[in-house]
């Protein structure tokens, strides 16, 4: 269904709300694109470890133009920076972690995610597109919470929240949460539910942009929220 005009939060403001969810003592690998942004809100008074798939455990938030280190990189091959105590090893021994289910909560961009928790995010069945895969799969399948970033509408104006993906499947039912610009949703067995809406958005807004029957679980007090809040 095409969007109604709407004001959203813009991608930093939504990767520093995304940060408050990471508890400390989480392994988490940030999937390439906007889900990168996230490692320069986490509290630096956290115990919480950044892995990335090209074989780096302890990565940092992004590195100043003085910082950069052309030989040091993340899986999209964008300049990163590492913390005391970060750790080297081989992309074999990387995936290693994520398909070993050692990793606590991957952050990935999506083109769908159907209430059912499937995500599409590899290839929107255009042929003149090239199929980027990566570790996407083994991320999806492997860690224990997967978390999905994304805009709630297309360049279309077509929601990517969708009640079947009609692109092909990196995963079914896997995602447990939706971070998007304009609302909040977790992913129940009861389908879809909005937990907190963003910007100028309303329930009943996002409910007409997507076309789905969504489940109204904002609390009062929307500093109440915690993740795993509905299931």
């Amino acid at each position: 269904m095409k969007g109604a005009s709407c004001r959203g939060v813009d991608r930093r403001v939504l990767a520093a709300r995304i940060a408050q969810d990471i508890p400390e003592g989480s392994y988490v690998n940030l999937g390439i694109g906007a889900p990168t942004l996230i490692s320069n809100y986490l509290p630096g008074d956290l115990d919480i470890v950044l892995h990335t798939e090209n074989g780096l455990l302890g990565m940092g938030p992004e590195p100043t133009a003085a910082e950069v280190d052309p030989d040091l990189i993340n899986a999209g091959k964008l300049p990163v920076t590492e913390l005391p105590g970060a750790a080297y090893f081989h992309h074999a021994d990387s995936f290693g972690m994520m398909r070993g289910g050692h990793l606590d909560i991957c952050v990935l961009g999506a083109f769908q995610v159907s209430q059912a928790g499937d995500l599409a995010n590899w290839h929107t069945g255009d042929a003149g597109a090239v199929p980027a895969v990566g570790g996407a799969m083994d991320l999806a399948i492997g860690a224990k919470q997967v978390f999905v970033m994304m805009d709630l509408l297309g360049r279309d104006g077509t929601s990517k929240l969708v009640a079947e993906c009609s692109y092909p499947l990196t995963a079914a039912r896997c995602v447990s949460r939706v971070y998007t610009d304009r609302a909040i949703f977790d992913v129940t067995r009861y389908g879809l539910a909005v937990i907190e809406v963003l910007g100028d958005s309303s329930v009943e807004h996002l409910r007409e942009v997507t076309g789905l029957d969504l489940i109204d679980a904002v609390p009062k007090h929307p500093a109440a929220t915690a993740v795993g809040s509905a299931s």
